[in-house]
């Protein structure tokens, strides 16, 4: 099985550049606005969060479900050899440069290795290992070499084989599948519906209610489940749901995640209960 260690976000060891590198605006998801390259008025010396054990109720719920996939302390440490931006300015254009690209180029390594656990894509498993051998490479790269990345080239090439595992993967559910691929399911009611092995690929659930919704192999590469009720669904082998994915959502005790995901803290530690008849 490939190694998701360096994959997922040691904050301890990064200078945080989320909160520094990336711009974000004024929304339900952030309380204010900021530009790139300028850090957020919360961000401490030590590179901490201020607020970071009160962020929904502050008004950023947008930082608690931001993943890095590891790009941070890949570039903190790694790229730029532990550096800092304000130890050394002279870096910090760079550094702000390199980290988005290096979070998409991890998040891309994420989904390969998720693809490789599949037995069901055995076939497409060699393609799938040079692909993640080669976008593993690029990442070790100087920073002027990350930066040059043709990232969406490199991701239409590794889309090609998620899309085959996906399918080899999904063709084995019984049954006809529903394809949402991209969809506007935005506040769509599918309480209860059986979503096995459906194509939900970059589709737009947010507010939706899937409460006890059966999503078990489906593919939710991309989708928007923010605000998403999940309250005893089923996504046990879902296909490349990612913890922020699971983090926007609004699940109960009773939700099945898969075996790497665990559950968000906002969710209800209690069953939700079962509605008058």
């Amino acid at each position: 099985m490939p190694d998701k260690s360096g994959l997922k976000a040691d904050c301890g060891s990064c200078f945080g550049l989320c909160c520094v590198a990336l711009p974000f605006a004024k929304s339900a998801d952030f309380a204010v606005s900021k530009e790139a390259g300028q850090a957020c008025d919360n961000l401490l010396a030590d590179f901490g969060c201020g607020i970071h054990t009160e962020l929904r109720e502050r008004g950023f719920p947008g930082c608690t479900v931001f993943d890095c996939f590891g790009a941070g302390q890949k570039v903190s440490q790694e790229t730029f050899g532990g550096r800092d931006w304000r130890r050394g300015p002279e870096v910090s254009a760079s550094m702000f440069r390199v980290f988005p690209v290096m979070r998409q180029l991890h998040e891309l390594l994420w989904y390969l290795a998720d693809a490789l656990e599949m037995p069901a894509a055995a076939s497409v498993h060699p393609e799938l290992r040079a692909a993640l051998d080669e976008t593993e490479a690029l990442t070790r790269g100087g920073p002027a070499e990350v930066a040059a990345v043709d990232v969406p080239a490199v991701r239409e090439k590794v889309n090609v084989l998620l899309l085959r595992a996906s399918e080899l993967v999904r063709g084995r559910v019984p049954g006809r599948k529903r394809n949402h691929r991209g969809a506007d399911l935005v506040g769509a009611r599918l309480k209860g519906a059986d979503l096995r092995g459906a194509n939900l690929r970059g589709a737009y659930l947010i507010g939706a209610d899937l409460r006890k919704a059966d999503l078990r192999s489906a593919d939710l590469i991309g989708a928007d489940l923010r605000g998403a009720e999940l309250a005893g669904a089923d996504l046990t082998g879902a296909l490349f749901l990612t913890q922020a994915q699971a983090d926007a959502a609004r699940g109960d005790a009773a939700t099945r995640l898969p075996a790497a995901l665990a559950a968000p803290a906002h969710w209800t530690s209690r069953r939700t209960a079962p509605e008058p008849t």
